[in-house]
């Protein structure tokens, strides 16, 4: 599972873009150091850490979505950290490859963004998404495969993503701005 420490270090290495950005990764540090023990288990009440990937194609021009099948909104994908994950970076890659059936996909180093959402979580009650948000590069040729977690998978323009969420249009505005950053995994 991923640890505090390793998640804070990871946050702490990234230099987010703009005030408000520095601000959240500020705020997940504080909650990881007041949450050490739970801060990304699922089972933390008050929120959890969670990590996701807007995955794009090999030439960067198109960003595959899920269509989340308990909130009816198409979606990058991500979700909860597991027993396994040795770091958000890790959680987000294992979760865009479950999601989207695709081998060989790279992750950039860092996150590009970071999101906070309320959200019913699979516990039934209501709680908090602080997602930690990287890009993902699908390599040439891939051809997605719907997982048992997505109603439908689908290629967008980036430029043309559903307006459904104005969270998903912050992380593209993100991608945009850094989507030449991918490294190995």
């Amino acid at each position: 599972m991923v640890a505090a420490a390793r998640a804070a270090a990871e946050l702490a290495a990234w230099a987010p873009d703009g005030p408000a950005q520095e601000s959240l990764r500020h705020a997940l540090l504080a909650f990881l150091d007041a949450r050490p023990d739970d801060a990304c288990l699922r089972s933390c009440v008050p929120g959890h850490l969670t990590a996701s990937a807007l995955v794009l194609d090999a030439e960067g021009e198109r960003a595959l979505l899920t269509l989340h099948p308990r909130v009816g909104l198409w979606l990058q994908l991500g979700g909860h950290c597991e027993p396994g994950d040795a770091s958000l970076r890790a959680a987000a890659l294992r979760e865009a490859t479950e999601e989207s059936g695709i081998d060989g996909l790279s992750i950039s180093e860092h996150p590009v963004h970071v999101g906070v959402h309320p959200i019913t979580c699979s516990l039934g009650v209501p709680t908090r998404h602080l997602d930690v948000q990287y890009l993902v590069r699908a390599p040439a040729g891939a051809v997605e495969r719907i997982s048992d977690e997505s109603d439908d998978l689908r290629w967008f323009p980036l430029d043309g993503l559903p307006s459904d969420d104005a969270a998903l249009a912050e992380l593209a505005a993100a991608v945009r701005a850094q989507r030449q950053n991918i490294s190995s995994p």
